[in-house]
């Protein structure tokens, strides 16, 4: 999962940062209104965590501007008014959630699990596919009844293919949800994610789409 974490405070910034980097999530951070808004409309987020305090717009008007503007994406709100009009108002501009501040981490990551499902149309963390199993909860991922050990990187991209099953991903969208918005991304860092998936899920279920991307069949058994 891609998520944007907008918030001008560096400290909270960086232990959101690190305790979701450490749960394989990728994350990027911006500070403004218009540095959020540029990710948003450029990139393939998944989720933004949202702060309402952004020293260029209040996070509320940067929120309704996006609804008007038909982003759909789940925004959970965190702020530190704790009055209840505004929070009230956060979910009524199109707001999934919100936190007040100060929150524990275990909560935040529990809400943000939750909204995944929500949009995914999910009941619960788990993810079957055939003989594969995911667990966004624990960050377990089983084959053919046993555990498969992936790095963070294998772990973030089989996350996407099972979400996006027998889809056709471009390459760029799996750059983003793997790394987030980075440079400097060795160009065949994604080509060696996906070759490694393929040594311990069995290759025949990543399938190469050349020029585009890849697709990930739900179904082991559908060759091409």
């Amino acid at each position: 999962m891609f998520i944007l974490l907008v918030e001008d405070d560096p400290f909270i910034a960086k232990s959101i940062k690190l305790a979701l980097q450490h749960l394989n999530f990728s994350i990027e951070h911006v500070r403004t209104a218009k540095d959020a808004d540029y990710y948003i409309q450029n990139t393939s987020v998944d989720l933004c965590l949202l702060d309402l305090g952004l020293p260029d717009q209040d996070g509320l008007d940067l929120l309704k501007n996006w609804r008007l503007k038909k982003v759909h994406l789940p925004v959970l709100i965190l702020t530190a008014r704790n009055k209840t009009k505004q929070c009230v108002d956060a979910l009524n501009l199109g707001a999934d959630d919100y936190l007040t501040k100060p929150f524990e981490l275990t909560e935040l990551i529990a809400r943000i699990h939750a909204l995944g499902r929500r949009h995914r149309g999910y009941a619960s963390n788990l993810i079957t596919l055939g003989d594969l199993k995911l667990d966004k909860a624990t960050q377990q991922v089983f084959f053919q009844g046993e555990e498969v050990q992936l790095a963070r990187r294998e772990y973030a991209l089989l996350e996407t293919f099972m979400l996006y099953p027998d889809q056709v991903l471009k390459n760029e969208v799996l750059i983003d949800k793997v790394y987030g918005f980075q440079e400097n991304i060795e160009s065949n860092a994604l080509n060696v994610h996906v070759f490694h998936l393929r040594q311990k899920i069995g290759s025949e279920r990543i399938q190469t789409v050349r020029g585009v991307g890849y697709l990930f069949h739900a179904n082991s058994e559908k060759m091409t």
